[in-house]
């Protein structure tokens, strides 16, 4: 198979499993319990750190070795420029984070289950790139094996499917029906998709940008975790759920890695 329809097969894995985790909206009658949302939100922020170490900083580096590059700049010059372009987007594009009455990004008439919808897709698009890039590279690269491209797919999936309940749950809360809310928390996982098909396309036009494409989507994710989900597994104080929630997705995606690889 072709890069740009490998990476295509393995973003929309992740993306169908937000789409089931969307479909709990017609199985529970009230929102996330407090206790369970720690749960979910540390679990992603766990796997997205040991995402972001094991399937894109050290592919990225050996890929730059194999090139024979200084492996530290692409690892840390793509990393730097993957939060500051999520650091952007952040700053830039409206959205409105659950629970909260104050839109961040620049002013706009959006209304608000748009922007709750946004919020949920920025996490979205670094996950899609790296899981894109994974899939791109497992035929092209001896850094990244096709079973490592799955096991990252997989640690993706996991914690896609909590966040598409986060996200249909509260809706049907603000007053939309359970169809409505199933289909705005489906979609907010289709920038996956396109976020990997186009890393891809644009790594396959640039010779030797891989390395930093990889660093870029550890860095984007990276942001997302300490700026978002480790915040929120917290929900303003301390909570033992949330942080050991932290350390179960580390380990199961770095058993997935080891086993897979």
């Amino acid at each position: 198979m072709s890069p740009v329809a490998l990476a295509l097969m393995g973003t929309l894995f992740t993306f169908l499993a937000t789409v089931l985790g969307s479909a709990t909206v017609f199985l529970f009658k009230k929102d996330i319990p407090k206790e369970m949302q720690r749960a979910f939100l540390g679990f992603a922020a766990g796997v997205m750190v040991a995402a972001s170490v094991w399937s894109l900083l050290i592919p990225s580096m050996e890929m730059a070795d194999e090139a024979g590059q200084t492996a530290a700049w692409p690892a840390v010059g793509g990393f730097a420029l993957g939060a500051a372009f999520l650091l952007l987007l952040d700053r830039l594009l409206p959205h409105l984070h659950m629970g909260s009455d104050h839109p961040e990004g620049v002013k706009s008439s959006l209304s608000r289950t748009t922007m709750l919808v946004l919020a949920v897709t920025l996490h979205n698009i670094p996950e899609g790139l790296a899981v894109g890039l994974a899939f791109g590279l497992s035929g092209a690269s001896e850094a990244v094996s096709f079973s490592g491209a799955l096991a990252l797919s997989l640690g993706m999936a996991l914690q896609n499917f909590p966040e598409g309940a986060a996200i249909s749950l509260p809706l049907k809360k603000e007053g939309f029906s359970n169809l409505r809310s199933f289909v705005y928390g489906g979609l907010s996982g289709i920038v996956e998709p396109i976020a990997g098909v186009l890393g891809v396309l644009v790594a396959g036009s640039i010779t030797g940008i891989m390395p930093w494409l990889l660093a870029f989507a550890a860095g984007a994710m990276m942001y997302v975790v300490v700026e978002e989900l480790i915040p929120e597994a917290s929900l303003g104080e301390h909570s033992h759920v949330g942080t050991l929630s932290v350390l179960l997705g580390f380990a199961v995606m770095m058993l997935l890695d080891v086993a897979l690889a």
